[in-house]
């Protein structure tokens, strides 16, 4: 890890993984025991809290999920002081999370003071997307897509053009936030387009809480997905993946805990194959 010069503020912005100890990169691990500040969503820095203890002269700065923008802000304030700052996303912090976030005050704010001299970094995560790909095989195994469900910062029009534009050219499709309480029929919506593309047999896994105590791993069909028992656990706490065209089931030798399937994705493509 390269430090800083003396005195110099930084902010550093980390992905935890899906939240477990072991899948959270020994580089975030030393940075969350060394900084000074830990900046986050609540729910975030509790996990960060079981995977490495905070020491008693660190400093935390809890938020509600959607203050990714004052977050930020506050960050790089506290780092323009001289402090070592965390910023603390679940997964990978480039993937709906905050290292976006804080490019964007940097954008805005230029290289004007306060924050010109802050060092900023980026320290990759593991994915919720990856995390569920590896609990069921490789469904990610050839080109896929990510798209999130949450129309707070996009209109639901984009949404369902990507949706479209993905499922048409046949990608496996890594559906993020798919189901809130403020928007249940949105789901719905969304599998619905799919199904326009994708035959009903197509392999879908729904994953829940991944590396955390409550996970929960179904491998299902599409058409079973559009049922309302199929998605009765679908929250956004959960990553969906939608196979392609191309992607297989395999029977495990051992049935624990996901179903009794593998899922994965052929890393090659047939020759004249058109989509649906």
């Amino acid at each position: 890890m390269t430090e800083p010069l003396e005195g110099t503020g930084r902010v550093a912005v980390v992905g935890i993984g899906p939240g477990a100890a072991t899948t959270c990169t020994p580089e975030v691990c030393e940075l969350l025991e060394h900084a000074t500040d830990w900046v986050g969503y609540d729910t975030y820095l509790d996990f960060a809290q079981a995977i490495v203890t905070p020491r008693p002269n660190q400093t935390q700065h809890r938020s509600d999920n959607r203050e990714e923008s004052t977050r930020a802000r506050a960050a790089l304030d506290l780092a323009a002081s001289g402090r070592h700052v965390v910023v603390i996303s679940s997964g990978d912090p480039g993937v709906f999370a905050m290292a976006a976030a804080v490019m964007e005050q940097l954008d805005e704010m230029g290289t004007a003071p306060p924050w010109a001299g802050v060092v900023v970094s980026v320290h990759p995560g593991i994915s919720a997307a990856q995390a569920a790909a590896a609990r069921v095989g490789a469904p990610l195994g050839h080109d896929f897509c990510v798209v999130s469900l949450s129309d707070n910062l996009k209109p639901w029009s984009i949404i369902e053009q990507r949706l479209d534009a993905g499922a048409g050219a046949d990608f496996v499709l890594a559906l993020y936030n798919p189901r809130s309480r403020a928007r249940p029929a949105q789901f719905a919506r969304a599998i619905e387009i799919l199904r326009a593309h994708r035959a009903d047999d197509t392999p879908v896994v729904i994953a829940r809480d991944v590396g955390r105590p409550d996970e929960h791993i179904r491998v299902l069909t599409l058409g079973a997905l559009a049922e309302p028992a199929g998605s009765d656990t679908v929250d956004m706490r959960t990553v969906v993946i939608v196979g392609s065209s191309q992607t297989r089931t395999l029977a495990r030798t051992s049935s624990t805990g996901t179903g009794g399937a593998w899922m994965y994705t052929p890393r090659s493509y047939p020759p004249n194959s058109s989509t649906r």
